[in-house]
């Protein structure tokens, strides 16, 4: 007899410039979140953690860069997995160069600020600020727990905070040290693409969100989206314990995301 979840799990596949992809299960069934690795590689590290992809019951898609859709429309198409986002972001898939399996059958356009069910799910799409025609980030339900996860923005929006402060756990991008990044070997351009309040979340920046909405029930962040040549994780945890160790409450736990790997799936 399977042994059903009682709550939420969460396993971050892949998290990073290279690729992302996200887990979440409840009941022994689960959706992703971005799809940004091969389909071989997807199918794999669920397999390592006993998930068959035939379990999947959607796809979230955040926004339309490449790390985050890569094999979006394989598992629509060939693997009749629905894919839900917005309009905007399901035409920019389809418009993407790099995409060669377009997406027909299995789109699911979603709107911003309305709840829908995705099996025992209630997920709720939300805005971010990111370079891209649309960019959204998920706040999702079930019984027992609720997620935040935002993984490419370059500010804190008011939207996106209320989510932030509801959640019980948060996925949210730490993308870069500013010190190493104004130091490094990037070119101007990119430096200021990623330092614009369209770009990425810098280590303190995330801090600092972190501090300002503080709340007591908060059980784990993770940090997802590192840059590999702009960071490394003791210097987020190090950014992140030195805004939050003022806080008066215990600490949630801390999870810094490995961008080319899996982890094991975790209780939320």
């Amino acid at each position: 007899m399977q042994n059903i979840q009682k709550h939420m799990r969460f396993c971050s596949l892949a998290s990073g410039s290279s690729g992302n992809c996200y887990y979440i299960e409840d009941s022994g069934y689960g959706i992703l979140i971005d799809a940004g690795i091969s389909t071989k590689n997807i199918k794999k590290r669920l397999k390592d953690i006993d998930v068959d992809i035939n379990r999947l019951w959607g796809v979230l898609v955040t926004h339309n860069h490449y790390d985050h859709v890569a094999s979006v429309g394989t598992l629509g198409e060939i693997y009749c997995i629905p894919i839900y986002s917005t309009q905007k972001i399901l035409t920019g898939i389809n418009e993407h160069h790099k995409i060669t399996q377009k997406l027909y059958q299995n789109k699911r356009p979603i709107n911003l600020g309305e709840a829908f069910q995705i099996g025992s799910f209630t997920i709720t799409a939300f805005k971010v600020e990111h370079d891209t025609p649309e960019c959204v980030g998920y706040y999702i339900e079930t019984a027992n727990s609720s997620l935040f996860i935002a993984t490419d923005l370059g500010q804190m929006n008011d939207v996106a905070a209320n989510y932030l402060t509801k959640a019980q756990n948060i996925v949210i991008e730490a993308n870069y040290d500013e010190e190493m990044l104004l130091n490094g070997k990037y070119p101007l351009f990119l430096k200021q693409r990623i330092l614009s309040n369209c770009g990425h979340m810098a280590n303190h920046k995330t801090a600092q969100c972190l501090q300002q909405y503080f709340q007591a029930h908060w059980k784990n962040i993770f940090f997802c989206h590192l840059s590999k040549e702009n960071n490394c994780p003791d210097a987020v945890l190090t950014c992140i314990k030195k805004a939050l160790g003022t806080t008066p409450n215990a600490l949630p736990i801390l999870h810094v995301l490995p961008r080319t790997s899996a982890i094991n799936p975790i209780e939320i």
